[in-house]
């Protein structure tokens, strides 16, 4: 355990834990950004040195910051897509679903229809927004690292904190892996529609002529090559790729006669009315009409939409890098911009798009000759007589995926870092190599994610049921039990600050502290207890029943049965061996170790917060002028 006592540090390590707590300095002091929660504001000249002999190779650097973090999260969301690329498939034959915003919408409205695929979206977006609500207002209360893992550990179990650290890092090293085969399937490129009565034609010939093993090479080495570069370079190179991103035009605009609602108007309808039951191969088994056929058809396209939501919670995996960690507004500006930026920008893209392309398109449901030509936006800009649009699209779909790798492999490097700093991360020799950094970055962390990306060799042919397709099926499935144990970790959090709050141990200032009605407190969203019991129903709903594809297929389908479940008998797996680990077969100690440790909470600075808009004078005059652009910037910067 770390230690600020006065002006000196102390370090003791207990148990077969590895403890690295932040104990705060006054909270006065603490609310100076940039402050290093190792050594403190002021510590001695023996403080440091002491420290400096022990842990500075195990430091990350505080140098991001706020900004970077925004555009970090942004782009690590906004390039979700799964890698798969299919075939080229007769009549009756229809793809797999291809999660995320720019390749996965189209999916979406085949499978759901145009108001399904747009009703999906926004309900899974509120799902998602319940969840980083929660974690943002922990975490701007008490500003810790990793706090993906550390809250679980507080306050529910500290087996539950290690089960998700290591769920966490797989899923984050698998989404890694994906988006470099989505990159190579970007880059393989092509747009025929002449056979279904176009008369467009497009290749990408080098990217066509080159096996796509050399285009998964080419990505994973400069991903790797980014993310061990200084933090702050990558934090910057990071920024100028999202920036890219935000560029990405709406496909409606360059239409010249409007469309109106053509395509949700019948034949086309709000909800598409048949599921297509189809196998590994994408054969159509069987069809199923009505309403249940509507039902699976939404039902699984909330599953799909669940993958591209996937990287909104980095917001708060960056806090061991963040030089604005101690102030409290920063997490609760992050949190809310990206919740705003993401389910905003997601559901209008995908409501502009359903009005230009048919649910029935072709190209979306499997006759594309790459997985680009399956976009919306892509089928949008040619049949709006702009193939070099269509282009442009296709090299913003490279740049994205090639950014959410990068940011993929940053946060699985980060988790397994903390990993090793607890000292959960195997043989001593493994774990004092994983926690060693260099220029602020754990090298030896990076490298051994990136080792873990190369299983993006097996999706090197793009055929369907690869074992890559598999294990980004898993990823979904991981990433919901994080989010559903954060939001249960919410719920112990919530009660545990009613609790100190009316404890005779309080003292009147930490009382004021635990009280989420004060002005002071950093981040309180209105209902967030029933935003908590929103978001774990709902991921424990879909964990559940994610697997309804496997029991329709005849005959049943073992592959995707394991595929879309091994998460959970994984999850409680590593409880148990956690158990194990620390105590044996003494059952009698396995019950929850938790802390319940409120310790090292701050306040806003004043009562005045940001993101408010609060006008000086009556009317217009500059004053106001200057206070609504400084509202401004702070909500878009």
């Amino acid at each position: 355990m770390m230690h600020f006592d006065d002006n000196d540090i102390h370090i003791v390590e207990s148990g077969q834990d590895v403890e690295f707590e932040d104990t705060a300095p006054p909270r006065e002091k603490m609310k100076r950004a940039g402050d290093s929660l190792w050594y403190g504001p002021n510590p001695s000249r023996r403080a440091m040195r002491y420290v400096a002999a022990l842990t500075p190779w195990r430091e990350n650097r505080r140098v991001l910051s706020e900004r970077n973090i925004n555009m970090i999260a942004f782009s690590g969301s906004i390039g979700n897509g799964k890698h798969w690329q299919s075939r080229r498939f007769e009549a009756h034959q229809l793809t797999r679903n291809t999660a995320g915003l720019f390749l996965g919408s189209g999916s979406s409205i085949a499978s759901a229809g145009p108001g399904g695929a747009v009703m999906s979206y926004l309900i899974v977006g509120t799902v998602m927004a319940s969840i980083i609500s929660c974690l943002g207002e922990m975490t701007a209360l008490m500003p810790v690292n990793a706090p993906m893992m550390e809250f679980p550990r507080r306050f529910l179990d500290r087996g539950v904190g290690f089960a998700v650290g290591w769920i966490y890092w797989f899923a984050y090293g698998v989404l890694a892996a994906s988006q470099v085969v989505a990159f190579a399937n970007a880059v393989h490129f092509s747009y025929d529609d002449r056979s279904i009565e176009g008369k467009t034609l497009i290749h990408w010939r080098t990217g066509e002529d080159v096996d796509s093993a050399v285009w998964i090479t080419i990505c994973l080495v400069v991903v790797v090559f980014v993310n061990v570069l200084p933090v702050i370079i990558y934090a910057e190179l990071e920024y100028i790729f999202g920036l890219f991103d935000l560029m990405t035009p709406l496909p409606g605009a360059y239409y010249t006669e409007p469309l109106g609602t053509k395509y949700w108007d019948q034949p086309y309808g709000f909800f598409s009315e048949t599921y297509y039951v189809t196998d590994d191969n994408g054969i159509v088994q069987r069809e199923i009409s009505g309403s249940v056929g509507t039902l699976l058809g939404v039902w699984t396209t909330f599953i799909n939409v669940m993958f591209s939501y996937i990287g909104m919670d980095i917001v708060a995996a960056t806090a061991a890098e963040s030089r604005a960690l101690a102030d409290s507004e920063s997490m609760k500006m992050a949190a809310r911009k990206i919740n705003i930026r993401i389910i905003t920008l997601y559901a209008l893209a995908v409501t502009t798009a359903s009005f230009v392309v048919p649910a029935n398109h072709d190209f979306i449901i499997g006759a594309g000759s790459s997985i680009g030509s399956r976009s919306i936006f892509v089928i949008a800009a040619v049949q709006a007589g702009l193939p070099a649009l269509a282009q442009f699209f296709n090299a913003m779909f490279v740049l994205s995926a090639f950014t959410c790798a990068i940011n993929s492999l940053y946060v699985a490097s980060r988790v397994l870092h903390t990993l090793a700093l607890r000292g959960q991360t195997g043989p001593e020799f493994i774990t004092r190599r994983l926690r060693a950094c260099r220029n602020g970055v754990p090298v030896r962390a990076v490298v051994a994610t990136a080792l873990m990306m190369l299983i993006a060799y097996m999706g090197r042919s793009g055929a369907p049921g690869s074992p890559l397709d598999e294990l980004s099926n898993n990823c979904t499935v991981s990433c919901l039990i994080v989010y559903a144990t954060i939001c249960a970790t919410y719920m112990r959090f919530y009660k545990t600050l009613e609790v100190a709050k009316m404890s005779e141990n309080t003292s009147a200032a930490q009382a004021a502290s635990y009280d989420r009605d004060s002005p002071l407190y950093p981040y309180k969203s209105h209902g967030q207890w029933l935003k908590a019991f929103y978001g774990l129903t709902a991921s424990i709903i879909l964990i559940i029943f994610n697997g309804v594809p496997a029991f329709l297929e005849q005959p049943f389908n073992c592959r995707k049965f394991i595929s879309a479940y091994i998460g959970i008998p994984v999850y409680f797996l590593l409880i148990v061996s956690y158990k194990l680990r620390k105590h044996g077969l003494r059952l009698s100690r396995w019950g929850p170790e938790r802390s319940d440790d409120l310790s090292n909470t701050v306040q806003a600075a004043s009562e005045k917060r940001r993101g408010r808009l609060d006008l000086p004078d009556w009317g217009f005059t500059r004053a106001n002028l200057a206070a609504f652009g400084h509202w401004l910037w702070v909500w878009i910067k």
